[in-house]
Protein backbone atom coordinates (compact mmCIF):
# COMPACT_ATOMS: atom_id res chain seq x y z
CA UNK A 1 0.00 0.00 0.00
CA UNK A 2 1.30 3.12 -1.32
CA UNK A 3 1.36 6.44 0.74
CA UNK A 4 -1.33 8.03 -0.96
CA UNK A 5 -3.50 5.01 0.70
CA UNK A 6 -5.84 5.14 3.35
CA UNK A 7 -7.24 2.45 5.65
CA UNK A 8 -11.21 3.02 7.25
CA UNK A 9 -12.88 0.15 9.15
CA UNK A 10 -16.76 0.35 9.58
CA UNK A 11 -19.37 -1.51 11.32
CA UNK A 12 -23.19 -1.09 9.71
CA UNK A 13 -24.87 -4.07 10.81
CA UNK A 14 -23.90 -7.58 8.81
CA UNK A 15 -20.65 -7.09 7.25
CA UNK A 16 -22.42 -8.76 3.75
CA UNK A 17 -24.50 -6.05 3.40
CA UNK A 18 -21.98 -3.31 4.16
CA UNK A 19 -19.01 -4.90 1.92
CA UNK A 20 -21.93 -5.50 -1.14
CA UNK A 21 -21.88 -1.60 -0.88
CA UNK A 22 -18.35 -0.42 -0.97
CA UNK A 23 -17.21 -3.04 -3.40
CA UNK A 24 -18.83 -0.83 -6.02
CA UNK A 25 -17.81 2.53 -4.77
CA UNK A 26 -15.30 3.93 -7.01
CA UNK A 27 -12.06 4.92 -5.50
CA UNK A 28 -12.02 1.81 -2.69
CA UNK A 29 -9.50 -0.29 -3.76
CA UNK A 30 -9.97 -3.38 -1.42
CA UNK A 31 -12.73 -4.02 0.87
CA UNK A 32 -12.55 -7.05 3.46
CA UNK A 33 -15.18 -8.54 5.67
CA UNK A 34 -13.99 -9.09 9.32
CA UNK A 35 -14.14 -8.09 12.90
CA UNK A 36 -12.87 -5.33 15.27
CA UNK A 37 -12.65 -3.68 18.99
CA UNK A 38 -13.36 -7.12 21.00
CA UNK A 39 -11.46 -8.80 23.70
CA UNK A 40 -10.74 -11.68 21.69
CA UNK A 41 -7.71 -12.99 19.75
CA UNK A 42 -8.53 -14.50 16.69
CA UNK A 43 -12.39 -14.81 16.42
CA UNK A 44 -14.53 -17.15 14.82
CA UNK A 45 -17.72 -16.03 12.99
CA UNK A 46 -19.80 -18.51 15.64
CA UNK A 47 -17.89 -16.96 18.23
CA UNK A 48 -18.43 -13.32 17.31
CA UNK A 49 -22.39 -14.18 16.92
CA UNK A 50 -22.36 -14.94 20.96
CA UNK A 51 -21.70 -11.51 21.30
CA UNK A 52 -19.29 -12.29 24.06
CA UNK A 53 -15.87 -11.63 22.23
CA UNK A 54 -16.87 -7.79 22.25
CA UNK A 55 -16.23 -7.76 18.23
CA UNK A 56 -18.18 -5.52 16.16
CA UNK A 57 -19.01 -7.16 12.23
CA UNK A 58 -16.97 -4.79 9.88
CA UNK A 59 -15.50 -3.62 6.57
CA UNK A 60 -11.86 -2.91 6.05
CA UNK A 61 -11.67 -0.32 3.11
CA UNK A 62 -8.47 0.58 1.56
CA UNK A 63 -9.53 3.89 -0.42
CA UNK A 64 -7.53 6.55 -2.77
CA UNK A 65 -8.19 9.66 -1.34
CA UNK A 66 -7.29 11.38 -4.31
CA UNK A 67 -10.79 9.46 -5.70
CA UNK A 68 -12.77 9.95 -2.85
CA UNK A 69 -12.76 11.49 0.08
CA UNK A 70 -13.28 9.66 3.59
CA UNK A 71 -16.17 12.27 4.18
CA UNK A 72 -17.49 10.66 0.82
CA UNK A 73 -17.34 6.95 1.74
CA UNK A 74 -18.83 8.24 5.36
CA UNK A 75 -21.54 9.60 4.14
CA UNK A 76 -22.41 6.28 1.89
CA UNK A 77 -22.11 4.85 5.35
CA UNK A 78 -24.76 6.80 6.92
CA UNK A 79 -26.73 6.73 3.92
CA UNK A 80 -26.96 2.89 4.08
CA UNK A 81 -27.64 1.70 7.55
CA UNK A 82 -29.43 3.24 10.47
CA UNK A 83 -27.04 4.80 13.00
CA UNK A 84 -29.47 5.75 15.34
CA UNK A 85 -30.06 2.03 16.64
CA UNK A 86 -28.08 0.84 19.76
CA UNK A 87 -26.52 -2.66 18.70
CA UNK A 88 -29.43 -3.19 15.76
CA UNK A 89 -29.96 -2.91 11.75
CA UNK A 90 -33.16 -4.40 10.89
CA UNK A 91 -34.09 -7.69 12.64
CA UNK A 92 -29.97 -8.59 13.35
CA UNK A 93 -29.43 -7.34 17.01
CA UNK A 94 -26.49 -7.73 19.41
CA UNK A 95 -23.28 -6.03 19.81
CA UNK A 96 -21.83 -7.02 16.66
CA UNK A 97 -24.22 -5.17 14.38
CA UNK A 98 -23.25 -2.05 16.75
CA UNK A 99 -22.59 1.25 13.86
CA UNK A 100 -18.92 2.21 14.56
CA UNK A 101 -16.51 3.74 12.65
CA UNK A 102 -12.76 3.04 13.66
CA UNK A 103 -10.01 4.92 12.19
CA UNK A 104 -6.61 4.74 12.18
CA UNK A 105 -5.36 8.30 11.99
CA UNK A 106 -6.51 11.70 14.32
CA UNK A 107 -7.57 13.56 11.44
CA UNK A 108 -10.07 10.28 10.30
CA UNK A 109 -11.58 10.86 14.20
CA UNK A 110 -11.96 14.89 13.85
CA UNK A 111 -13.53 13.75 9.81
CA UNK A 112 -15.58 11.63 11.52
CA UNK A 113 -16.64 13.30 14.43
CA UNK A 114 -17.41 16.71 12.73
CA UNK A 115 -19.71 14.73 10.22
CA UNK A 116 -22.00 13.10 12.87
CA UNK A 117 -22.30 16.56 14.54
CA UNK A 118 -23.37 18.13 11.41
CA UNK A 119 -25.83 14.98 10.86
CA UNK A 120 -27.14 15.59 14.80
CA UNK A 121 -27.48 19.40 13.67
CA UNK A 122 -29.36 18.56 10.55
CA UNK A 123 -32.32 16.84 12.17
CA UNK A 124 -32.37 14.06 9.89
CA UNK A 125 -32.89 11.54 12.34
CA UNK A 126 -35.25 12.02 14.56
CA UNK A 127 -33.21 10.03 17.20
CA UNK A 128 -29.64 10.27 18.13
CA UNK A 129 -27.11 8.64 16.65
CA UNK A 130 -25.08 6.15 18.50
CA UNK A 131 -22.64 5.44 16.11
CA UNK A 132 -19.29 5.14 17.87
CA UNK A 133 -16.28 6.50 16.74
CA UNK A 134 -12.61 4.72 17.95
CA UNK A 135 -9.52 3.72 16.99
CA UNK A 136 -9.23 0.48 15.15
CA UNK A 137 -8.78 -2.32 17.51
CA UNK A 138 -7.89 -6.11 17.44
CA UNK A 139 -8.67 -6.21 14.33
CA UNK A 140 -8.95 -9.94 12.30
CA UNK A 141 -10.18 -10.84 8.77
CA UNK A 142 -13.71 -12.57 8.56
CA UNK A 143 -13.68 -16.30 7.21
CA UNK A 144 -12.79 -16.93 3.67
CA UNK A 145 -16.64 -17.94 2.63
CA UNK A 146 -17.88 -14.50 4.26
CA UNK A 147 -16.07 -12.57 1.68
CA UNK A 148 -17.68 -11.42 -1.33
CA UNK A 149 -20.72 -13.19 0.20
CA UNK A 150 -23.29 -11.01 -1.85
CA UNK A 151 -21.71 -11.60 -4.84
CA UNK A 152 -20.98 -15.28 -4.18
CA UNK A 153 -24.80 -15.94 -3.61
CA UNK A 154 -26.95 -13.05 -4.83
CA UNK A 155 -29.69 -15.03 -4.43
CA UNK A 156 -29.63 -16.48 -0.72
CA UNK A 157 -32.42 -15.01 1.16
CA UNK A 158 -30.86 -12.11 2.93
CA UNK A 159 -28.78 -10.72 0.21
CA UNK A 160 -32.19 -10.39 -2.02
CA UNK A 161 -34.14 -8.84 0.65
CA UNK A 162 -31.78 -6.70 2.93
CA UNK A 163 -28.30 -6.62 1.29
CA UNK A 164 -29.40 -5.97 -2.39
CA UNK A 165 -32.06 -3.13 -1.51
CA UNK A 166 -28.60 -1.58 0.16
CA UNK A 167 -27.01 -1.56 -2.98
CA UNK A 168 -29.50 -0.12 -4.85
CA UNK A 169 -30.08 2.64 -2.94
CA UNK A 170 -26.01 3.13 -2.49
CA UNK A 171 -26.49 3.60 -6.52
CA UNK A 172 -29.51 5.41 -6.86
CA UNK A 173 -28.22 8.27 -4.42
CA UNK A 174 -24.62 8.11 -5.28
CA UNK A 175 -24.67 7.58 -9.04
CA UNK A 176 -21.13 9.73 -9.44
CA UNK A 177 -19.75 7.14 -6.96
CA UNK A 178 -20.64 3.71 -8.43
CA UNK A 179 -17.71 2.04 -9.83
CA UNK A 180 -17.87 1.36 -13.96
Amino acid sequence: MTATRQTITLGGGCFWCTEAVFVSVKGIEEVESGYSNGHAQHPSYEQVCTGLTGHNEVVKLVFDPVLISLREILEIFFVIHDPTTLNRQGNDSGTQYRSGIYFSTPEQQSIAQHLIQEIAQSGVYSRPVVTEVLPLANYWPAEEYHQDFFEKNPHQGYCVAVAAPKVAKFRKTFARLVRV
